[in-house]
């Protein structure tokens, strides 16, 4: 089991803290479900007595209690001056999610967690204060911000996530790529994030189940745990090209989309640097791809122990059965 039954309850207080603060009437409200989604996650990042997984706990749950005092105290001033105090509370919420230009944490939280950790961080944690960002858009000078934001969490994304080996903090930095996305479809429709973030939320979820599997953590380990089935290795490369949005696989539909939107509204630059950052990030999931099928050969292999796979093909077929529905049924010439 992915966590032992005693700390269901925190799984349960968790989620109930996302939805209070989502569905609450006031900013109070707000910080209060914030504040009980943020002590229930703590727990369930140091599972066990690790110094890896307490220095994770006291970084997250500082980074976020800094979010939470900014957040609060910015509330406090709604009334009297609201244009800066929503520029404060969205910068308090932007921290809390990891986007750029606070971003520096996310990575480092995320090496030292557990992969169902890493899913949750990367999904549910980040639903409650994108609704709240949501809330903040009725002002013109607040959607170009977030626009500003998401310019800048793509390029971030895609420049932080090179040369790196590490497969946790590859996700951290496609993750913030994503978050761009989606705050930018925060700014134009309220639906469409939210359908962006349960396409993101599914293609990651794929991917993690994969990685706990295999006990993966870093690009040679990947590699040698797959390196007996180039079916395996075959899916594992599908499923990041769909993390990456190249058609027609899944991860493209709620990119088309987006785009299709952008051009409707006249958003041509930042509709250049989010497809920069695409092919930026694409380059560097096609380098794990290409090192895995490259390893794939016998003769290049030779210096590594034959292992026996930790999950079966059809294992890892089911899994990633989400990101390929792109390739068996194109949904997007419907969605035109």
């Amino acid at each position: 089991m992915v966590f032992p039954p005693s700390y269901l309850f925190f799984l349960f207080t968790l989620m109930s803290g996302s939805i209070i603060s989502a569905s609450s009437s006031s900013w109070f409200g707000a910080w209060v479900g914030l504040e009980l989604n943020l002590m229930s996650f703590i727990p369930l990042i140091a599972l066990k007595m690790n110094p890896l997984y307490s220095e994770a706990s006291l970084k997250y749950f500082l980074i976020q209690a800094l979010g939470s005092v900014m957040l609060i105290s910015s509330s406090f001033l709604y009334l009297s001056l609201s244009f800066m105090s929503s520029v404060t509370i969205f910068l308090a919420l932007l921290l809390k999610i990891g986007g750029a230009p606070f971003h520096w944490w996310f990575p480092q939280v995320m090496e030292g967690l557990k992969w169902p950790q890493v899913l949750i961080l990367s999904t549910i944690q980040k639903l409650a204060p994108m609704v709240l960002i949501s809330y903040l858009m009725s002002n013109p000078i607040m959607i170009k911000i977030t626009i500003m934001a998401s310019v800048l969490s793509a390029m971030v994304g895609s420049l932080g996530g090179l040369n790196l080996t590490l497969l946790r903090k590859i996700i951290a930095f496609s993750s913030i790529n994503h978050l761009s996305w989606m705050l930018i479809a925060i700014s134009m429709s309220d639906i469409f994030w939210l359908f962006y973030f349960t396409i993101y939320s599914l293609m990651l979820t794929s991917i993690t189940m994969i990685f706990n599997k295999l006990k993966a953590y870093s690009l040679s380990t990947l590699i040698q745990s797959d390196q007996n089935s180039m079916l395996s290795t075959f899916i594992i490369s599908l499923n990041f090209l769909s993390l990456s949005g190249l058609p027609p696989l899944t991860g493209f539909i709620p990119k088309w989309i987006l785009i299709q939107i952008m051009v409707n509204s006249n958003l041509f630059i930042p509709i250049f640097f989010l497809l920069t950052s695409a092919l930026i990030t694409l380059y560097f999931y096609l380098r794990i791809m290409i090192s895995a099928m490259i390893m794939f050969n016998p003769i290049l292999n030779f210096n590594m122990k034959n292992k026996s796979l930790t999950s079966s093909p059809s294992s890892i077929v089911f899994k990633s059965s989400f990101n390929l529905v792109g390739m068996i049924m194109p949904v997007y010439f419907i969605l035109i």
